[in-house]
C-alpha cells in the first residue's frame, strides 16, 4: 500500500497515510492531530536510478571540475559526490582530508599537517598528490 503524504493547514503538522491506489481521491483524509480536514497533499523526494556509467560521466564533466585548484572547499566538495558515486569503502584518511578541504584548508597545508598520508603505502590514499588534482 503506499504512503501518501499530508500537511494540515489547521494545524500545520506534517502526516502519513497509507492507503491503496482505488482509494485515494475517494476516502476523505482527516489530520490525526486536530481531526481537520483542511489538509493538503505533499510530494516527497524522488529518487532517480543512474547507470554507473551515466554517474562516472557526470562525474567527469570538465565544468565541473573549473575552479577547484583555487577553492578548498569546492575540492572538498567534488571529492566527497566523487567519493560516494564511486559506492566503494574509503579509508578514514579520505574523510578527514575532505572535511578539512571543506572546512577551507588549502591541499598544501593538508599535506603538512598530515605528512603520513602522503607517504602511506597500501591504503588507497598513499598515492594522492594533491597538486595534481
Amino acid at each position: 500500500m503506499p504512503t501518501y503524504q499530508y500537511r494540515c493547514l489547521n494545524c500545520h503538522k506534517r502526516f502519513e497515510i497509507f492507503m491503496t491506489y482505488s482509494e485515494y481521491g475517494t476516502r476523505p483524509v482527516h489530520c490525526p492531530y486536530c481531526q481537520s480536514e483542511l489538509v493538503e497533499r505533499r510530494i516527497g523526494r524522488i529518487r532517480v536510478a543512474k547507470s554507473e556509467d551515466s554517474r562516472l560521466e557526470d562525474l567527469a564533466d570538465p565544468s565541473a571540475l573549473a575552479g577547484l585548484e583555487d577553492d578548498p572547499k569546492a575540492l572538498g566538495k567534488m571529492m566527497r559526490k566523487m567519493g560516494s558515486e564511486l559506492g566503494e569503502e574509503l579509508p578514514p584518511e579520505f574523510d578527514e582530508v575532505v572535511d578539512r578541504l571543506e572546512a577551507g584548508q588549502s591541499p598544501d597545508e593538508i599535506e603538512k599537517a598530515l605528512p603520513d598520508l602522503a607517504n602511506a603505502e597500501g591504503d588507497g590514499m598513499g598515492s594522492t598528490d594533491f597538486d595534481e588534482l
